[in-house]
């Protein structure tokens, strides 16, 4: 089945999003005031921004559990799918994603779903899969989480179904490995005709290779920025072809100067970060593992300014520029969090993007 064009497939080099604005603290552990609150209100503000700065996605977390700690990030969070929906309906051009814990969810009802999220965006709706990882909230569901490996075989066969759903006209049977299912159909199709962008996070080789196997992107980690362009030619060699979009996540700390964007982050961190939820989410996140001290600590800064995710720290030209660096080494985007959407946009629209574009980055 082929797939529509959004503006995800325009011709802007490095393509923009805002990732997890629909949690609590988006992707801080930090006790500043200005901490994300994500109220309906204030997700349709930052989305129809967003949308009129040009950026590309909007892509939630799916978050079940919070990060405990006094902050308790993620711990209020919108269900994706609605969310997606809901955005959709209030905004013109940018594409927002629904981020689905496959083994919590039956393909026929998804389907059914993203379908009706797809036709309030005329085609704009796109569907993250992500296999699972977090053993607490598959218990919220009764759900065992299975082995790494056998995670990727049932999401293959889950998004097997959709595909099927969304693209047959007749009604189907299917005898799988973990489903069994009579008389599936689906009506109405995906808008258009044409199937929703289909997006994965994997950063083990069975991961890629589902994601090369069955997306339209991959998302993967950056550790640090200089093993990037190496990191990415590893993808290529792996068969991560051109044909898909490799994106990162991130989180975005800029002011006009680095001097003023270092000392924001060291106020969020350092004087305002939450370090008991960091030390609950570094639990998990290493399940136990011992590390150097120094790799720790990087990770528990990055857990609380963005995390984990891969944090963009400086001035507007310096951003500007990391953001070249990137490309350049192929990556085609990044997926980032703001400590507060609504205010730290319009940085990043009026300072950020014309000098991206400057460099050849974006129209």
């Amino acid at each position: 089945m082929a797939r529509r064009q959004t503006r995800m497939d325009g011709s802007n080099r490095f393509k923009l999003g805002l990732f997890g604005m629909n949690c609590s603290g988006g992707l801080t552990m930090t006790k500043a005031p200005e901490h994300w609150d994500p109220s309906w209100d204030n997700n349709v503000a930052a989305a129809r921004m967003a949308d009129e700065a040009g950026l590309e996605f909007l892509l939630p977390i799916g978050r079940w559990h919070g990060y405990k700690g006094e902050t308790d990030t993620e711990g209020t969070t919108f269900e994706t799918l609605t969310w997606a929906a809901g955005l959709l309906a209030s905004t013109e051009n940018i594409s927002a994603f629904g981020t689905v814990h496959v083994a919590l969810i039956s393909p026929v009802f998804a389907a059914k779903q993203m379908v009706t999220a797809d036709h309030i965006g005329k085609g704009r709706f796109g569907l993250n899969m992500v296999s699972g990882w977090n053993m607490g909230e598959h218990g919220m569901f009764g759900v065992a989480l299975r082995d790494h490996d056998e995670r990727y075989a049932y999401t293959e066969e889950w998004v097997t179904i959709v595909k099927r759903i969304w693209s047959e006209d007749g009604p189907f049977d299917f005898d799988g490995s973990y489903f069994q299912l009579t008389d599936v159909i689906c009506k109405p199709k995906p808008y258009g005709g044409d199937r929703p962008l289909l997006i994965s996070a994997g950063s083990s080789d069975v991961g890629r290779a589902f994601a090369v196997r069955h997306t339209d992107c991959l998302f993967t980690s950056i550790g640090e920025l200089d093993q990037l362009p190496r990191s990415l030619t590893d993808l290529r060699a792996m068969g991560v072809t051109e044909k898909i979009g490799v994106y990162a996540s991130g989180h975005l700390v800029c002011r006009p100067t680095r001097k003023e964007a270092d000392e924001y982050y060291h106020y969020i961190v350092h004087d305002m970060g939450d370090w008991e939820a960091a030390e609950h989410t570094y639990a998990i996140r290493t399940q136990g593992r011992a590390g150097r001290y120094d790799e720790r600590t990087m990770l528990m800064e990055r857990l609380i300014s963005g995390l984990g995710t891969y944090p963009v720290v400086g001035g507007y030209d310096e951003v500007a520029e990391i953001f070249k660096f990137m490309s350049d080494a192929g990556l085609d985007g990044m997926a980032v969090g703001l400590v507060n959407y609504l205010n730290d946009l319009p940085a990043l629209r009026d300072e950020v993007l014309p000098r991206m574009a400057r460099l050849g980055l974006r129209a």
